[in-house]
């Protein structure tokens, strides 16, 4: 069994490189399904259409069977150890409605999730530079500021 410390830089870059391509092809994939699109956006927080319930809804359920399938099957990491998903705290209360109230505002205004802000910038909407750095900055502002939070 294989550690990260003792990886080859040729085995971490050819892993970077896959990544960099999985990347690639998810940035794509969540351009042509129109995940990404504005429209649909608007479409899905005004319930006027079922297209982006019907996708995330379809992520979930694939994630589900992948995860189950993953511990039966004994999946293990390019490093050789097991895959393991970690149990996740739940937490309660005024923080966490709020981070969601001001993540869901800004997937609202922005028209854009988090996630696909490299996408829409690769795919030429300039204007999306300005929610990437607004995503980056408040991302480090968390990261500032979490030790000091009520978790």
């Amino acid at each position: 069994m294989t550690d990260s410390a003792s990886t080859s830089p040729q085995i971490k870059s050819r892993h970077y490189l896959v990544y960099g391509l999985l990347g690639v092809l998810f940035g794509i994939t969540l351009i042509k399904s129109e995940v990404v699109s504005w429209f649909r956006i608007q479409e899905m927080f005004r319930f006027h259409a079922f297209h982006m319930y019907g996708v995330i809804g379809s992520a979930v359920i694939i994630a589900a069977i992948s995860i189950l399938l993953m511990k039966r099957l004994g999946a293990r990491d390019v490093h050789g150890r097991p895959v393991a998903v970690a149990p996740k705290e739940l937490n309660r209360g005024l923080n966490v409605s709020i981070g969601g109230l001001v993540f869901g505002f800004g997937w609202a205004l922005t028209g854009a999730c988090p996630g696909p802000l490299y996408a829409l910038v690769g795919s030429g909407f300039s204007v999306m530079i300005v929610a990437l750095l607004s995503a980056l900055v408040g991302t480090w502002t968390y990261g500032q500021l979490k030790s000091k939070l009520p978790h």
